[in-house]
């Protein structure tokens, strides 16, 4: 079965050298109106989870939010994390690195389309 979110390898790698230098790390993606495409990457625990985020999944080993909102857009999309050149959001760990974290996405197929919510329906019961 497809997951929701995963990564590149060049995503994972930077992950871990975050995590030596940070240890446990969580991933935000919120669709604002700035950087909307770049997930924000924080030490784990210091960004509140509210009642209208939604765990994603994991990469890298670290967990991947998105908001609400956000994923009723982008719930037929497999969320793809990659890192291209150039600084994201100013709070976000990998800015110092001169590198930002980019969500890119593919549409489902049909049948993957299926299975997750077959899962997710079996989740609810």
């Amino acid at each position: 079965m497809a997951d929701r979110v995963t990564a590149t390898e060049t995503a994972i790698a930077l992950i871990e050298k975050l995590k030596e230098k940070h240890g446990p790390i969580m991933f935000h993606q919120s669709g604002g109106c700035c950087d909307g495409s770049s997930p924000m990457c924080y030490p784990e625990g210091d960004l509140l989870i509210g009642i209208q985020d939604i765990l994603l999944g994991e990469i890298g080993g670290s967990p991947f939010y998105i908001h609400k909102k956000q994923y009723d857009y982008w719930k037929h999309t497999q969320v793809i994390i990659d890192v291209v050149d150039g600084r994201g959001g100013m709070f976000s760990l990998e800015g110092v690195e001169g590198v930002r974290f980019l969500s890119r996405s593919r549409p489902f197929t049909a049948e993957e389309i299926r299975e997750l919510n077959a899962e997710e329906e079996a989740g609810r019961r």
